[in-house]
Order: structure tokens, then C-alpha cells, then sequence
């Protein structure tokens, strides 16, 4: 497999909570990504059996779930493109962290790769923000370094 573009957006969500929660309890139980995610038991089932069968996690019912070696590498690779996301709306942005967390997840399945990989490059050309609605917030446009900011306002319509 070795590439999150050959898996749907469901199936990265659940690479994604089996990560996180393996993270915090060395494995994760179907429960456990139920609860996450929100979801009920039989739909968890059938995408662990589904991400068993690409071999990206280690699956039996009724036992903890694992991530392969393959897994982990596309499901880092997931919560990196999560995180560029986030940072880039809380931090250029000035987006509450709660409603980017809820963004970057939508967004993470539709943005495409490239795109992605350039953000935290805008975001180390960038002063911090402040919040949305402060006095100090001026939008993006004032945030990026002069080398970024032609592109940008060449950009609008």
C-alpha cells in the first residue's frame, strides 16, 4: 500500500484514532475507535477488517488492534497532514483550536499533498496571529513575509 491516496477518507479516520489511542495505550481496542470516532461497533468492525486486509493493521475479532510497520508509516503520515493543518489554522489563521481541529479533519482528506507540504512553510514566514476579533488581527495577508504575500494578493479576485 504505502500511500494514504489509495485509502478513503473513513478508512484515514480510523488509521488516525487507532494511531492516537495506540499512542496512549500501546494498542486500541474496537471500543475504543467506536468512542473515538463515534461510531457504532459494526462499523468498526468492518473497516478493521478492511485495513487488516491492506495490511495495515494487525486485526483478530475480539483482540487488541495494532498498527503494521506499513500503518504506522500512512498513519503518521495522516496525523502530519492533521497537524499542518491545524497549526496553520490557529496559528495564521487565528481559528479557535477546537474548530480547527474539526476543519483540518475534513480538510486533511481533500487537500492534496503538495498543497499541504507547503504550509508550514508559510507558517514559519509568519508572525503570530492574534485571535479572530482582537484588535491585532489584520487577516493573512499581513501575517506572511513579503516573499509569499505577492502571490497571495495576485491570488484575490
Amino acid at each position: 500500500m504505502g500511500s494514504t491516496s489509495d485509502l478513503t477518507a473513513s478508512q484515514e479516520d480510523y488509521l488516525e484514532a487507532i494511531y492516537h489511542i495506540s499512542a496512549k495505550k500501546m494498542a486500541a481496542r474496537a471500543k475504543d475507535i467506536a468512542e473515538r470516532l463515534g461510531v457504532r461497533g459494526s462499523s468498526v468492525t468492518g473497516a478493521l477488517r478492511s485495513l487488516g486486509a491492506l495490511g495495515l493493521i494487525n486485526y483478530a475479532p475480539y483482540d487488541l488492534i495494532t498498527l503494521t510497520g506499513e500503518g504506522k508509516v500512512v498513519a503518521e503520515e495522516i496525523v502530519r497532514r492533521h497537524s499542518a493543518l491545524e497549526r496553520f489554522l490557529v496559528n495564521v489563521l487565528g481559528i479557535d483550536e477546537k474548530e480547527a481541529d474539526e476543519a483540518a479533519c475534513k480538510m486533511e482528506h481533500a487537500v492534496p499533498k503538495p498543497i499541504i507540504e507547503r504550509w508550514p512553510n508559510i507558517q514559519s514566514t509568519s508572525r503570530n496571529v492574534p485571535k479572530e476579533g482582537s484588535a491585532g488581527n489584520r487577516g493573512l495577508a499581513t501575517t506572511v513575509s513579503k516573499d509569499v504575500r505577492p502571490k497571495i494578493a495576485s491570488a484575490a479576485p
